[in-house]
């Protein structure tokens, strides 16, 4: 099949599936069932596969490939969210389609990769830090994930750095994959604003989870040095 030349019916989307399946590996379904640990319906294709494939689909009539999905597999899921990523469109034009597409958003990993593949966020950085305030708002966990996730693939400098940590001291959520993000979020902000992110940290304005956790993911990192991370593990906040 000619992705790029389809316009999308039910008959060529189910056979679109049928090729999809084809491409499956029982080996990597299993991997992925583990770290999804969910009830998504797994097919078991490789991520760069389904980059390639999301690629060729947003060359053609996108419009109607989504409009076809099914969102029954994970993979089908997450070629609806990189299909846009890899769209030239009007920046407003992808925001539009991105609310859509939230919510299939359903697990950490079709989130995180969405994510990192939405490039233009580079070139619209005070439009897409509108939408991450949006985003932030919004009652659905992964819809604030998703949020977090961007603020850290593309905001990380000294411009956002300050209402970085203004979001993070608000969050008002007990979700486990939020508070992560949160904690991921955090501790690339040390990573590159080190001085800056230790003097937030030491003003204890999160939670005492997320807090801990941040402090834990950035002692893991490789980019941290041994002496460093012996400082770090007396900041943690021990339980009573």
């Amino acid at each position: 099949m000619n992705l790029a030349e389809i316009n999308w019916t039910k008959q060529n989307y189910h056979t679109f599936i049928s090729n999809l399946k084809k491409l499956g590996n029982t080996k990597y379904l299993n991997f992925e069932a583990k770290l999804l640990n969910d009830d998504s319906k797994l097919i078991g294709i490789y991520i760069p596969n389904l980059k390639q494939i999301a690629k060729s689909i947003a060359k053609g009539k996108y419009e109607s490939f989504i409009k076809q999905n099914s969102h029954y597999y994970y993979e089908e899921k997450l070629l609806h969210g990189l299909v846009i990523g890899y769209l030239k469109l009007d920046f407003k034009e992808i925001l539009m389609l991105l609310d859509a597409f939230l919510p299939y958003n359903t697990n950490w990993a079709i989130n995180d990769i969405v994510c990192a593949n939405l490039k233009i966020f580079k070139k619209n950085l005070q439009d897409g830090y509108n939408y991450i305030l949006k985003l932030l708002k919004s009652k659905r966990p992964f819809d604030k994930r998703f949020g977090f996730v961007l603020l850290l693939s593309y905001y990380i400098n000294e411009k956002y750095l300050d209402d970085i940590f203004k979001l993070t001291s608000r969050v008002k959520d007990d979700n486990y994959y939020v508070k992560m993000a949160v904690s991921w979020l955090l501790s690339l902000c040390y990573i590159n604003f080190p001085k800056q992110t230790i003097s937030f940290l030491r003003e204890k304005k999160l939670d005492k989870w997320t807090y801990n956790k941040t402090l834990q993911k950035i002692i893991e990192s490789k980019r941290i040095s041994k002496e460093d991370k012996e400082k770090l593990k007396k900041l943690k906040i021990k339980d009573d």
